[in-house]
């Protein structure tokens, strides 16, 4: 595959430094110099993350969660852009691009940065997101103009389904149990971790990731043309 004089995109996904970049290394590579990704149908996604952050708008943080800082929810599922990342004191070609969840103004003037996730993963530990939450705080630290806002606190607000309510089709609905997830903030982890990215990007078309079901998809398929 030919590798395009310019990438389609230069704006960095925070997710990508967590589910792209540890499934396959070739679809996130196309992703970016051709802008060409397989299509994810999950119809309830939006709705439950637009239910979740709905549901905390202007909440004070210690409702949340007794180590957050007073403060309270100002803003919610905003983008949020970085001036160029820099690498080994060197500006590149890639920013940060993304959409937060919840984002708090504290009585002290830092903020408290939450994204919202209905699941039932062992992910949801938090350290398999910190690079994610770590780069929106990065670009909230380091936008391309105007005032930064330092981040005093990242984490996870979890709502795991655990059963029904309601006795009627016109009152009914599920029952979840929430915890939130503190996650410390590692700036030296999120740096490692764009570092790699982007000099994947920069690198010549990667080999498949074994697991990546799109790929295996693509290789059993294309072998069917060879029968």
């Amino acid at each position: 595959m030919r590798k395009p004089n310019k990438p389609a995109r230069e704006n960095i996904s925070p997710s990508d430094l967590t589910f792209a970049l540890s499934t396959c290394k070739r679809c996130l590579w196309v992703k970016y110099w051709y802008k060409v990704s397989a299509p994810m149908v999950m119809p309830l996604v939006g709705t439950l993350s637009r239910l979740q952050e709905e549901f905390f708008q202007n909440a004070d943080m210690p409702t949340i969660d007794p180590s957050l800082r007073p403060g309270k929810v100002t803003k919610w599922s905003e983008f949020v852009k970085s001036k160029p990342i820099q690498i080994n004191g060197m500006d590149t070609r890639w920013r940060i691009l993304g959409k937060y969840d919840l984002l708090s103004t504290n009585d002290d003037g830092t903020a408290g940065l939450i994204d919202c996730k209905v699941s039932e993963s062992e992910r949801d530990s938090g350290a398999f997101y910190s690079p994610q939450l770590e780069a929106y705080a990065y670009a909230l630290e380091n936008p391309p103009a105007g005032k930064s806002v330092e981040v005093a606190s990242m984490g996870l607000l979890v709502w795991k389904p655990t059963h029904t309510l309601g006795d009627n089709p016109e009152n009914s609905g599920f029952g979840i149990y929430q915890k939130y997830v503190a996650v410390p903030r590692n700036q030296a982890e999120f740096l490692r971790v764009i570092s790699e990215l982007i000099s994947v990007l920069e690198g010549e078309l990667p080999e498949a990731g074994p697991q990546c079901e799109t790929c295996n998809f693509l290789t059993s398929r294309n072998a069917l043309d060879l029968l």
